[in-house]
């Protein structure tokens, strides 16, 4: 993929990228693995910043949501991707479809497993997806923090790793402990090439984009039962001034009584849902925020396609 060798050039809106020193290393990074394996809490990690929401919910990951990390030496572009499971319904058919096109789109991928525990058909299964890519791999053993002192769940993952010839990593994404080991190995397998973004860009994702991700983080921590996978969060209004930023945003559900359980006794759970977001969201933009939320339903979306594409869940080129 590293084939612009350009000098100086812009972005849309004028934004000048700076040409590349010699020597100067850039690419895309696919991070791939199951639901819930600490995916985009190690891409926030490695970027230093917030960009991509969290939660013990699997799944909770929909978008190929891109994270930049720019340092003296090279331009590394995380690609954090839909944990890759069995699709149940149209929404789970286009993130997996995503998922997938991610390891033929990039230049390294990164195989993400959970090292708490053994190595599953969940991951047996990623890894016969990967046995036709030229795409050099490197199995990444998250979650060493949770390990137990037995050594028989690394030697699950390296048996995986050796059938591959994949190199491998072993780190914490919730502790930081071997991510600059981590960096570095993925440095190594980077080819020389230009900045694709300017060097203080953290993501390639709107305001926008992320203000519904962070609302929807807090569905996702907030409530239980059948409402987090239902829910799709648009952004109707963003009005700034330089006292505050209006927010105006639509969360998006499935049945009338998922729309209960959101809006809760009295609006509480609303109120909550509100209040919990305003506060990542001033954190996001630096600034005071007014955040307004409406429920709507729309009946079966995840199932329709139109639905999908209107919310932005499409199947990626």
């Amino acid at each position: 993929m590293n084939n612009i060798q350009d000098s100086n050039f812009s972005l849309p809106g004028e934004v000048l990228i700076p040409q590349a020193p010699p020597g100067f290393k850039s690419g895309f990074i696919g991070i791939i693995g199951r639901p819930n394996v600490g995916k985009s809490t190690l891409m926030n990690q490695l970027v230093g910043q917030k960009i991509a929401i969290t939660s013990p919910v699997a799944q909770t990951t929909r978008n190929r949501l891109r994270g930049i990390l720019t340092t003296p030496e090279a331009q590394l572009i995380f690609v954090d991707t839909p944990g890759i499971h069995k699709p149940h319904h149209q929404l789970g058919e286009v993130l997996v479809t995503n998922a997938k096109i991610a390891i033929d789109s990039v230049d390294v991928l990164l195989f993400v497993v959970d090292g708490s525990t053994a190595c599953g058909g969940g991951d047996r299964y990623i890894a016969s997806l990967l046995e036709r890519t030229t795409t050099p791999i490197i199995l990444g053993i998250n979650k060493i923090d949770s390990q137990p002192e037995s050594q028989l769940i690394d030697e699950s993952y390296l048996e995986l790793a050796k059938f591959g010839e994949w190199q491998t990593a072993r780190f914490s994404a919730k502790t930081s402990d071997g991510l600059l080991e981590l960096q570095n190995l993925l440095i190594e397998n980077l080819e020389p090439g230009p900045y694709y973004y300017p060097p203080d860009l953290v993501t390639d994702q709107p305001e926008r984009f992320i203000m519904g991700e962070l609302i929807r983080e807090q569905i996702l921590l907030l409530t239980r039962e059948e409402v987090p996978h239902s829910v799709a969060i648009s952004i109707d209004l963003v009005e700034e001034t330089p006292a505050i930023t209006r927010v105006l945003a639509t969360i998006n559900v499935e049945r009338d009584s998922q729309k209960g359980i959101l809006i809760g006794k009295g609006g509480a759970m609303l109120k909550t849902v509100g209040s919990a977001a305003r506060e990542q969201i001033q954190k996001l933009i630096a600034g005071k925020v007014y955040l307004e939320l409406f429920v709507r339903v729309q009946a079966k979306w995840r199932h329709s396609r139109i639905r999908l594409a209107e919310l932005g869940y499409r199947v990626e080129k």
